[in-house]
């Protein structure tokens, strides 16, 4: 899945070239090109799909030649993700009924790629032979906000273990006491599952959006002008609140997968290297003196930056905007986006 904005990354992250397609950490590779490295491991890659706004297919051909290009999908609208999870369950099921579907977001850092090629095999194991519904969970590490939670029951299975509960981005307070109960995990937005099981949750909680869909023939010639005209009547919903949070065959594999969604300066922040001042640069021409624990992104090789007694705050420069804003506030800037975009010709910033 690879078609959000990433708001809450502006500046680096524009509506015209989202964060998916940012070598964010500098690793050499943007974030979807290192998702198709993953994924390539364990799935072969005319199996490998991308689904995206149609704006950015260009994009995804570009940075992904490997794929065929029918196996890069452009959504004409943003309908959150169960609109694209029914979409390409469609489409791999008129290629093999039986298929088995691994789903993940483009933009998510995995740092333990072998144990996530384990948990995947699991999964996939789990869903060719089960009516599962499957997601991966993430031992919380603090009582973030950001994220969605997954309670789930304890048995004597290790591997795998029943859904009991969805809690999408609690309060503080709820997440401290998830975070002391043991029996939540963060909701990576992972998921695995057959296309029988899943087309059978759609019809059984969203027969509306089956309905449109099933007026569409699928990976032929009339499916893309089908897809236009069925869009605008789709409704906005992602697949946890449409499907999951009301199905009764959810499960949840735990894994420590060294995961962060980088969907904040903070997580940013979190997974870069720091200098002894525990600063996150990127660049040798950034200069500090009695600064700590700031995130600094310059995207000119050109432009130098000198950074004096600033302490826990993010800046980030680009060719059109500059942020300047204290890592405690990093929720906030899905705000500023919203404000910018109401100033007079706003957008071009965005």
């Amino acid at each position: 899945m690879a078609g959000g904005i990433g708001s809450r990354f502006w500046p680096m992250s524009t509506i015209k070239h989202p964060k998916q397609f940012q070598d964010i950490l500098g690793t050499g590779r943007t974030m979807i090109q290192q998702t198709f490295d993953r994924i390539s491991g364990i799935v072969s890659t005319e199996n490998i799909f991308v689904i995206t706004n149609s704006e950015y297919v260009e994009l995804c051909m570009q940075q992904l030649p490997e794929l065929a290009p029918e196996n890069i999908v452009g959504e004409p609208l943003m309908k959150n993700t169960a609109a694209c999870n029914l979409y390409m369950a469609n489409k791999i099921a008129a290629i093999d009924a039986s298929a088995s579907i691994l789903v993940v977001p483009a933009d998510h850092l995995i740092l333990k790629e072998q144990l996530f090629h384990e948990k995947v095999e699991l999964g996939f194991s789990l869903a060719s032979t089960n009516d599962y519904l499957i997601t991966m969970g993430i031992e919380p590490t603090r009582p973030d906000t950001g994220y969605g939670y997954i309670q789930y029951l304890a048995n004597k299975k290790d591997t795998y273990f029943k859904v009991k509960t969805f809690t999408e981005k609690p309060n503080l307070e709820i997440a401290k006491a998830f975070l002391e109960s043991g029996d939540f995990l963060w909701n990576a937005g992972i998921f695995i599952w057959n296309v029988q099981s899943i087309r059978a949750a759609f019809s059984k909680y969203l027969p509306d959006m089956v309905q449109e869909f099933n007026s569409c023939p699928f990976n032929a010639q009339d499916e893309q002008s089908c897809i236009e005209q069925i869009y605008p009547k789709i409704h906005k919903i992602s697949v946890d609140n449409g499907i999951l949070e009301k199905a009764d065959n959810v499960y949840v594999i735990p894994a420590d997968l060294g995961w962060s969604d980088l969907g904040t300066w903070t997580s940013v922040y979190q997974n870069s290297e720091k200098d002894a001042q525990e600063n996150a640069l990127n660049s040798k021409n950034i200069l500090t003196y009695n600064a700590h624990g700031n995130v600094i992104r310059l995207k000119s090789k050109n432009k130098v930056a000198i950074i004096d007694g600033l302490e826990d705050f993010i800046v980030v420069d680009t060719d059109k905007s500059l942020l300047i804003c204290p890592i405690s506030n990093d929720q906030l800037i899905k705000d500023y986006v919203l404000d910018l975009k109401n100033l007079r010709k706003g957008d071009r910033f965005m």
